[in-house]
């Protein structure tokens, strides 16, 4: 591991002394630029408690309600503000309550360091109160884990964690400190970031003759199309993507995990692909002569029954991730690394284009989905609120500047359709996962990491109450997120499927709700609910206006499917518009 040296915080450069590796770890941590711990104390973990004690005024420390509650605040802050999420968890339960937060984050590529605390050394392997093996736990659901028993250990230990996490394909790092490591004491004259790791190679070597060969491809193309994901995010390499559309003049779509990256209204963002994406983009996907994927895993959400995807195409893959090039769809020409340092030799190399033909292609999809599904979705004709129109008046209000956090199921996709995002880090969800649960304290995270702007977190009445618990978060650290419910008094996107695919036998989806303005109340947070279109506008007024946070439930049409769709099996070609 090679590094570079910095000071002991608050002390001479030259001097060691002897600290615990408790404080180690905490020097550690400011090190490494952290500004906000999310976690929940425990017995195991009582040392590192113990020694955040004395960083108060440099550590800020948000207690969760629930280690699920932290992880996905982790993911959130992570995602809002591009740095590395921190989470502490005890031993046993509450290390494994942070399981089902580091698939999630392991899936979408979130940079995480979780520290976990554990039994004595001494006590591994004899089932001790709240032993449990999260080494192996975890093993599948993390970029890399390590167990600590020396207090030595805690320096290099964190240092590779925070290198590992943020660099190349980021992802989440989980070490499990044993308790005696916490207390012993070591000598201790300043911590080193990791700068390298001898058998960790974060980013491909680009080769110039691969990005040439893509050139070539795109230079000889009448109809390509560009699919970009998270990856343009991940590589801060949005201006160079921008740069690339521009000048290739080529139309673009999106997943729901890259959203933003081209403003809402750029001519040549032409939608939303997959299950419930826009109609035109995944039609022409198997229609387009070259295909040009750019940080994005062709996930089955995306591209539908694979032996009929994108057969017609020439297939060019940018990724920093060799493992995902040809594991679902073969690349005619792979194109290995970061796209921040990729995508500008591309743009060189490439002649400026417009192909106005087959952009006039994509036209007649929209139109035709503008008419069978946009419109009534958001501004309705029906006596019932709808989710869009929801999403639609938000868009009004705050001009696409919001922080949107969603849940995952219906009122996801309809956000994912119609939100107006003029920026990437706008809109944040549990993609791959699909984390129920998550918006809430996704929203709190959010908004630690991104304090001045707004945050919104949308949720379904099924989601909101798998970590309803978290308002006590936002009670006691007093930060302003708002909550949108959109109740529609049914677990809605597996009703929607039981209705078009089971003959409508609704087997438990008829979840009931609380009286969520009344349990927010309970938190000291103002709440209102609102049914009638007369009161929307007014009521999401009051909601951004208040100074705290604020609970609004928007009462919803019961049985509202979301359209376009492409059914589970089928090609994207056979999307239906209802």
């Amino acid at each position: 591991m090679s590094t570079q040296a910095l000071p002991l915080l608050d002390a001479p450069v030259a001097t060691t002394r002897e600290v615990s590796g408790a404080e180690v770890l905490l020097r550690g941590l400011l090190a490494e630029g952290v500004d906000t711990i999310f976690g929940y104390p425990g017995g195991a973990i009582l040392p590192i408690y113990d020694a955040l004690y004395d960083f108060k005024e440099q550590l800020n420390h948000v207690l969760v309600r629930h280690e699920q509650g932290g992880i996905h605040a982790g993911q959130g802050y992570a995602r809002a503000s591009g740095k590395v999420g921190v989470v502490f968890a005890t031993s046993g339960p509450g290390a494994t309550n942070l399981v089902t937060g580091l698939a999630d984050a392991q899936i979408d590529s979130t940079p995480l360091v979780c520290i976990t605390g554990q039994v004595f050394a001494h006590l591994l392997g004899s089932d001790a109160f709240q032993e449990i093996d999260v080494i192996n736990i975890t093993a599948p659901v993390t970029k890399w884990n390590y167990q600590v028993t020396e207090a030595s250990e805690i320096p290099d230990i964190l240092a590779k964690a925070f290198y590992i996490a943020r660099s190349g394909r980021p992802g989440p790092v989980l070490i499990d400190i044993t308790k005696n490591a916490q207390l012993d004491k070591i000598a201790f004259a300043g911590y080193q970031p990791c700068t390298h790791i001898r058998s960790y190679r974060p980013a491909p070597v680009v080769r110039p003759e691969a990005v040439a060969q893509a050139a070539a491809l795109i230079n000889q193309a009448q109809r390509p199309l560009v699919l970009w994901g998270q990856g343009v995010v991940l590589g801060g390499a949005e201006r160079e993507f921008q740069a690339f559309i521009e000048k290739s003049g080529i139309p673009a779509a999106w997943t729901i995990l890259g959203a933003g990256v081209l403003s809402s209204d750029h001519p040549l963002n032409v939608g939303m692909l997959g299950m419930h994406g826009n109609y035109g983009p995944n039609v022409l996907t198997n229609e387009c002569d070259v295909l040009i994927a750019i940080g994005m895993r062709f996930d089955d959400r995306v591209t539908g029954r694979l032996d009929k995807y994108a057969r017609q195409a020439q297939v060019i893959h940018l990724d920093i991730d060799p493992t995902e090039i040809d594991k679902n769809v073969a690349a005619t020409v792979p194109v290995w690394g970061d796209c921040k340092q990729t995508l500008p030799l591309l743009t060189r190399l490439v002649a400026p284009r417009t192909y106005p033909a087959w952009r006039e292609r994509f036209v007649p999809f929209q139109n035709a989905e503008v008419d069978a599904v946009i419109r009534e979705a958001l501004f309705p004709t029906s006596v019932e609120l709808t989710m869009g129109e929801v999403i639609q008046q938000l868009n009004e209000l705050t001009a696409g500047e919001a922080i949107l956090v969603t849940d995952v199921g219906q009122h996801q996709m309809v956000t994912c359709r119609y939100a107006r995002l003029n920026q990437s880090r706008r809109h944040i969800t549990s993609g791959g996962l699909g984390t129920m649960g998550f918006a809430l304290p996704a929203a709190i995270g959010a908004k630690f990491g991104m304090p001045e702007s707004t945050v919104v977190a949308i949720i379904g009445d099924g989601g909101v109450q798998m970590t309803i618990q978290e308002l006590g978060t936002l009670m006691q650290t007093g930060i302003a997120v708002k909550i949108i419910v959109l109740n529609n008094q049914f677990l809605g996107m597996v009703r929607q499927w039981q209705e078009l695919f089971s003959e409508r036998r609704y087997s438990f989806v008829d979840i009931q709700s609380p009286d969520y303005v009344a349990v927010a109340r309970g938190y000291r947070i103002e709440g209102q609910s609102v049914s009638d279109r007369a009161e929307l506008r007014p009521a999401l007024q009051a909601m951004l206006a208040h100074p705290g946070s604020f609970m609004l439930e928007v009462m919803v049409a019961q049985e509202q499917n979301i359209f376009p769709m492409v059914p589970q099996g089928c090609s994207v070609s056979e999307i239906r518009l209802r």
